[in-house]
Order: structure tokens, then C-alpha cells, then sequence
């Protein structure tokens, strides 16, 4: 018999402290915006902490874990169709918003929101939460995160040229110099500077996140320098996050119930859906600054939002499907390594 769960909302939902430093950094900008010569420093320090945050991406992202994660390959797939194939389709079809919903600035936004690679951490976590398959959304991080330094950038040259005019040829060769070239130097030195990044993690995390707050002050102030932020109301702002919420059920209907046509199961499904439906703030926020200059601070914002809905949502239904009847240990949880009698899994 099944057992009867009841569905409750967590006591507490996540909102991320980071973002609440995001936030704290945009307040930042609007109040004391960086100008002329403190402008200059400022881009010029940008710049380099993005450097900085793809080097160090390279270098501690394994290319023989990897690779040995292509023997899954259907899923990684699946994830990759997802994030790069199926937000991009839905993001050219909420063109059609523009501009009764949206304004133009913040459509080039949420476009370029469906272009950036999934997230690697809050996915194995909610995975993990949810009893899935924790090897494989480890693995669907990295292969999403390594894919996307090569797709965003070319599908924004492809439809954010097109839609929102803040693209060019320059922008892609920023894109290649600043973004690609810091990535393949890290995986290069990774074999030599690896073992120092492994034992110093926790400090990286804050060189990291210290960077990206850089670079949205950067963003922001060059935002509030240009104007940009009188065309936005409250209104605006509300009827983007409805959109986002739409946009986020969307996939994860999509993510849960095409993997189940495919023929994967439950603990597969629950990895692609929480890989396949999520974006990444770290990646997006440093090739924003690249690709939109001063419309930056405009084209961030529905990313940001978008991070924190896509947080309490995915944190509710990770519990709920923490509680699902299960006839025998999910691969990568701690019952999967035990020598008992653990079901065979196709």
C-alpha cells in the first residue's frame, strides 16, 4: 500500500543570503553609482574579477570526471535539450509581451536569462533532498556549466542580436577573450593548481562571490549613470516576475513528464528536472556585463529574480518528493552504497 503524505509548505523558505547581498550591492549603486574616474576603476576591476571567476572555473572543474559522466549520456542530453533548446524557444515565444507586459530592455533580459547553462550546486542539493540520482546531477551541472561557456555567448549572438539590439561581433570577440580564454587557461593549469584550490575551497567561494558583487556594482552604477532605471515601474517589475513564475512551471511540467515518456526513471527524472529547469546566477551575471554594457543592471535583474523563485519553488518540491513510496535505495544516497540487497536499476 502506499503511504499517504500530506503536503505541507517548509517553515522556512530559502531566501538566499547572496541574493540579499545582490540586493544590498544594487542598493548600493543606486545611492553611490560609481562615476568618471571612479567609473573607469570600476569597469577596468570588473573586467578582471570576470577573468578571474572563469579561470578559477576551469581550473577546479575536472575534465576526466566529465568525461566519465558521458556513459549517461541520454540524460545529459535531455538536460542539455532543456536548458539550451526548450528556455530558449519559450523566452523567443514571450516576444510576443513586448510591450504591453514587457519592455524591450526587459525582454533582452529575460531572453538572455534563457540562455545561461543550469546550476551545479542547488541542483545536486535538491536532488539529494529529493532521493534522485546525485552522479547524475552532478554530472548534468558540469557538462551544462563547460556547454554553456560556448552556447550562451552564440546564441545570444544569434537571438539577442536580433531581439534586443545589444549585441555585436565585438561583443562575442569580449565574450571569447573575457569568458572562454580565463576557462580553457584554468583547465590547462588545473592539473598543477588543482590540489591548492581543493584545499583553499572555502576562501575561493568568497573570492568567487566577491567578484560577481563587483561586477553588479559595475553594472549597476553604469545603469544609473546611463538612466536606464527610470524605465522601469513597479508595475513592470511585477509583471516580469509573474512571467518568470510561468516560465519556471512550465519547464518543470516539461522536465518531469517528457523524461517519463523518454523511459528514464524516478531517480533520473528528479536529477533532469532540477538540472533542466534551474539557471545559474554565478555564470549569467559576468557574461551579462559583457554582452549588454550599460543596459547590464536592466538585463540582470530577471536572472536575479528568477534565482530566488527558482529556489523556494524547487525547495518545496524537492520535500514533497522526498516523501514518495520508493521500492529500494536511489543511486547516489547513502542507502545506494551499502552491500544489501539493492535492487537492480535499468
Amino acid at each position: 500500500m502506499s503511504r499517504r503524505t500530506s503536503f505541507r509548505l517548509p517553515s522556512r523558505l530559502p531566501v538566499d543570503p547572496y541574493v540579499m547581498a545582490l540586493l544590498g550591492t544594487v542598493l548600493l549603486a543606486a545611492l553611490l553609482p560609481a562615476s568618471g574616474t571612479a567609473a573607469t576603476v570600476a569597469d577596468g576591476a570588473s573586467t578582471g574579477a570576470v577573468g578571474l571567476l572563469f579561470f578559477l572555473y576551469g581550473a577546479r572543474l575536472s575534465t576526466r570526471e566529465a568525461l566519465d559522466g558521458l556513459r549517461h549520456w541520454r540524460l545529459h542530453l535531455t538536460v542539455l535539450v532543456s536548458t539550451f533548446v526548450a528556455f530558449p524557444l519559450l523566452g523567443l515565444a514571450a516576444q510576443g509581451l513586448v510591450p504591453a507586459v514587457l519592455t524591450p530592455q526587459l525582454y533582452g533580459g529575460l531572453l538572455f536569462l534563457c540562455l545561461v547553462p543550469s546550476t551545479i550546486q542547488s541542483s545536486i542539493a535538491f536532488t539529494s533532498i529529493a532521493r534522485g540520482n546525485v552522479p547524475a546531477a552532478i554530472c548534468a551541472g558540469s557538462f551544462s556549466s563547460l556547454a554553456g561557456i560556448v552556447l550562451t555567448p552564440l546564441l545570444a549572438a544569434l537571438l539577442i542580436g536580433q531581439s534586443a539590439g545589444g549585441f555585436s561581433a565585438g561583443s562575442l570577440l569580449r565574450i571569447v577573450l573575457q569568458l572562454l580564454v580565463p576557462f580553457l587557461a584554468g583547465q590547462v593549469l588545473g592539473r598543477w593548481i588543482g590540489p591548492f584550490l581543493a584545499r583553499h575551497r572555502k576562501l575561493l567561494g568568497y573570492v568567487d562571490r566577491g567578484s560577481i558583487l563587483l561586477v553588479v556594482y559595475a553594472a549597476f552604477s553604469e545603469g544609473m549613470v546611463a538612466g536606464v532605471w527610470q524605465q522601469v515601474t513597479p508595475l513592470r517589475l511585477g509583471a516580469l516576475l509573474l512571467v518568470e513564475a510561468v516560465l519556471l512551471a512550465v519547464m518543470l511540467v516539461l522536465t518531469w513528464y517528457v523524461p517519463k515518456r523518454l523511459g528514464f526513471d524516478r531517480a533520473d527524472r528528479v536529477a533532469i528536472q532540477f538540472a533542466g529547469s534551474k539557471k545559474s546566477l554565478a555564470a549569467g551575471l559576468p557574461m551579462a556585463s559583457v554582452l549588454f554594457g550599460a543596459h547590464a543592471s536592466l538585463a540582470v535583474l530577471p536572472l536575479m529574480l528568477f534565482h530566488q523563485v527558482q529556489l523556494m519553488v524547487c525547495a518545496v518540491i524537492a520535500r514533497r518528493r522526498a516523501h514518495d513510496d520508493l521500492d529500494g535505495p536511489v543511486p547516489g544516497t547513502l542507502a545506494s552504497t551499502t552491500p544489501a540487497r539493492v535492487p537492480a536499476r535499468r
